[in-house]
């Protein structure tokens, strides 16, 4: 499961160039006719973009694998460039679903929690929860 990320990294960076220049050109007009605080605020307001887009894109590839074997589940989860893996005994995780079918899906196992479908929409989240019981009711039963 990944993010729904509808611009590429390149497209991205076009978008925030194409931005600064055309705030640029507009702020030096107005620099020429003696407006030339208008260059500051362009300034932080170029910063301010900046940043937001840079928190944008290290979480746009962030995904959830999940990988179903005879004898273990794994679950990767990438979050902003961090990766953490878990393994479970597919025989010993419950699937809890939260109390709405909005809520996010919860996997535990011997103590360990972790939750899962974060990337899923909402109304998606509670038939994940269903076809991913049923995989692991079969494989229990191999």
């Amino acid at each position: 499961m990944k993010r729904n990320c509808s611009v590429s990294p390149r497209q991205f960076v076009c978008f925030y160039v194409s931005l600064a220049l055309f705030s640029l050109v507009i702020a030096s007009l107005l620099v020429l006719c003696g407006a030339w605080l208008v260059l500051p605020f362009t300034g932080v307001e170029l910063l301010a973009v900046g940043v937001a887009f840079v928190a944008y894109a290290r979480h746009a590839v962030d995904y959830e694998r999940i990988r179903l074997f005879e004898n273990r589940l794994v679950i990767e989860q990438v979050s902003a460039e961090q990766r953490t893996q878990f393994e479970f005994n597919p025989r010993w995780v419950r699937v809890e679903p939260g109390a709405s079918p909005y809520a996010p899906v919860r996997l535990v196992s011997r103590g360990e929690s972790i939750v899962i479908g974060q990337h899923l929409a909402l109304y998606r989240r509670a038939q994940f929860a269903h076809e991913l019981r049923m995989w692991l009711r079969r494989c229990g039963s191999c």
